[in-house]
């Protein structure tokens, strides 16, 4: 059995789930996620514990159990608290400023870059060189946060780019002067 796949998920105050066929949907106060549940899982809602189950012990039922349920867990997290990834910006001249909801990035290339916000996520610039990318969906969080990274990847000699906030970049010598 599943170590993660077989825990209940309470669901907390003020979160609505309904299980409709294979179709999870999860309302909390900050919006609304849906999931579509693999076919051999099964999920179950009584009173306010939701239970994700498997029928059989076949490799692919095995690799989707506790898939399910952590997904699920991160849709009743998301629309409770929320998700956010904090950004840096390191560099001489590197910083961000925010244009409505958009962002305008000066990253040492010609020009500017500018990135928008997809729906349901939110930009915040706190300094000219720390923002954070927020959202209910967790997948969605994360992959706006790895595309604004691959703007402008750390250095690894220098440690100049985006960075997450806390990440630590490995530096490399570079070359040995006479």
């Amino acid at each position: 059995m599943s170590r993660i796949g077989r825990l209940p998920i309470t669901v907390p105050a003020g979160v609505e789930v309904k299980v409709d066929g294979s179709v999870v949907s999860v309302k909390g106060s900050k919006g609304e996620l849906n999931h579509t549940v693999a076919s051999p899982i099964e999920v179950s809602l009584e009173a306010d514990t939701l239970t994700v189950a498997r029928p059989n012990d076949e490799r692919a039922s095995r690799s989707l159990h506790g898939l399910t349920r952590t997904l699920i867990s991160n849709m009743i997290e998301g629309v409770t608290r929320g998700y956010e990834k904090k950004l840096e910006i390191v560099g001489t001249g590197y910083r961000v400023q925010a244009k409505g909801s958009d962002l305008e990035f000066a990253l040492g290339y010609s020009h500017p870059v500018n990135v928008s916000a997809p729906d349901g996520i939110t930009f915040a610039v706190e300094t000219p060189t720390k923002l954070s990318v927020s959202g209910i969906n967790k997948q969605q969080v994360g992959e706006v946060a790895a595309n604004i990274r691959k703007l402008r990847k750390p250095d690894p000699y220098k440690g100049k780019g985006i960075r997450y906030a806390g990440e630590v970049i490995r530096r490399k010598v570079g070359k040995a002067g006479k």
